[in-house]
């Protein structure tokens, strides 16, 4: 049973002790939206790849990263890319972005080709990656979809330092899982459809409160006298410690 286990995870290019070789498999890798993450993410998985072909509405960003690594493809269109990549990654900037780029007429899904996955790390309605997971089903021919927001920034991006909050089926997970570990250092999968848009959506609204409480309790604090520096060393060495007292 066990030889059968590293068996399956071979076919995904998986080991078994989950440690990821720097040298990728030969698969197309296509990218589709550089802006200040998305063009961080493709120089890093251009690294790990013989060519990477780049899409993005504005074609002066294509040109740039194309200058910058080697390889470097541009398309036209999403449509355009879908039909020379096996894998795309997109990374887009809200929830009609990402259904005109899947599902409209010069989207992926009308020149996907048969066995490719599908990698979005755009930040959306959990909603529409679901109906972006079942368009991709109804297309049939063994494709693969996940949603994968990140969390980390632009220097995590930059770094390849992202957390992927991952939502797709098994399968789906462990072939994604390879190449997403050439962007980032944790990849969580988070169950089925959507549920990585529904991670990033619990985090961000975390995160919102304890901004908003950063700031009030600073606040509080210059109005009553206190050192806005004695106060952060206070803060961050003690229970209300968080991210946004401290970065």
């Amino acid at each position: 049973m066990q030889r059968r286990a590293i068996q399956a995870l071979s076919r995904y290019g998986v080991c078994a002790s989950r440690q990821f070789s720097s040298k990728a498999p030969d698969r197309q890798i296509g990218f589709i939206g550089l802006g200040n993450m998305g063009a961080a993410m493709a120089v890093n998985l251009a690294k790990a790849h013989k060519s990477v072909i780049l899409q993005d509405v504005n074609a002066k960003a294509v040109e740039r990263i194309c200058s910058k690594v080697q390889g470097g493809l541009a398309a036209a269109t999403p449509a355009e890319l879908a039909g020379k990549a096996d894998t795309i990654i997109t990374m887009l900037p809200s929830s009609p972005h990402v259904h005109e780029v899947y599902l409209g007429a010069n989207g992926i899904l009308s020149t996907v080709r048969p066995g490719s996955l599908l990698i979005d790390c755009s930040t959306i309605s959990p909603e529409t990656a679901r109906l972006v997971a079942q368009k991709v089903a109804e297309k049939g021919g063994s494709i693969d979809f996940v949603d994968a927001p990140v969390s980390g920034g632009t220097i995590g991006a930059e770094n390849a330092t992202l957390t992927f909050m991952v939502g797709g089926p098994d399968a789906a997970f462990l072939r994604a899982q390879e190449v997403l570990a050439h962007m980032g250092k944790s990849i969580v999968h988070c169950g089925g459809p959507g549920n990585g848009q529904v991670a990033k959506l619990c985090n961000n609204l975390l995160l919102g409160i304890t901004m908003a409480g950063v700031s009030e309790a600073f606040n509080l604090g210059e109005k009553l006298g206190i050192d806005p520096k004695i106060l952060a060393g206070v803060i961050n060495s003690s229970s209300g410690r968080s991210w946004s007292s401290d970065t």
